[in-house]
């Protein structure tokens, strides 16, 4: 699996008055703000980026995942286990198997019962089919993945890089503040994903 470093970066400006009134807890906000913006675009990018224009491609654009049809937004208990089955199949029913949806598929599934007379639910409990089950609305419309989470790499070659600009806004007083991390994406095992949609 190659993974080529691709940066991500976010910026704010903090007004010299916010400076002035306020105590050291801002820059930890500004700081844990900014941090947080990339955190959830590296977890978009990990999903759903296309693998061009310096973006990874994520596991919804990796060639060789299994794919299945789902009722929209509301999959019944038969194609969740079918996205197992794909799995399975595949020899890749193994490591950290889990399910991922948005919160309104999971909350359809928290009210579907499986059959008609079992009493039984989609979602139960924090699992689905067995499997631990999340919410995420990372994910989008429409979409429940099953996998092993374990198969998708995240690169990291540095840390949180951390760079205050007093000079771009100086006139004004303003500080610029910028967070820059170089990280890639990459699906280890194709086999190992499901994606209902």
């Amino acid at each position: 699996v190659n993974m080529t470093p691709r940066t991500i970066g976010a910026m704010t400006d903090i007004s010299r008055k916010l400076l002035i009134q306020s105590s050291l807890d801002v820059e930890s906000l500004v700081r844990n703000s900014l941090a947080s913006s990339v955190a959830l675009e590296i977890d978009r990018a990990a999903l759903y980026g296309l693998g061009s224009s310096s973006e990874p491609l994520g596991v919804h654009n990796t060639t060789g995942i299994a794919t299945e049809n789902i009722t929209n937004n509301d999959p019944t208990f038969g194609e969740i286990v079918a996205m197992e089955s794909d799995i399975s199949v595949a020899n890749a029913l193994t490591g950290n198997l889990a399910y991922v949806t948005r919160a309104n598929i999971a909350g359809a599934m928290k009210v579907k019962t499986k059959d008609s007379g079992s009493g039984q639910f989609v979602w139960d409990n924090g699992t689905v089919n067995g499997y631990p089950a999340y919410i995420s609305n990372q994910i989008e419309a429409g979409d429940v993945f099953f996998a092993d989470w374990s198969s998708l790499i995240i690169g990291y070659w540095s840390g949180l890089d951390l760079q205050v600009d007093p000079y771009t806004g100086g006139a004004s007083g303003n500080v610029r503040v910028r967070v820059l991390q170089d990280v890639d994406c990459a699906v280890k095992h194709p086999e190992s994903f499901c994606l209902g949609a």
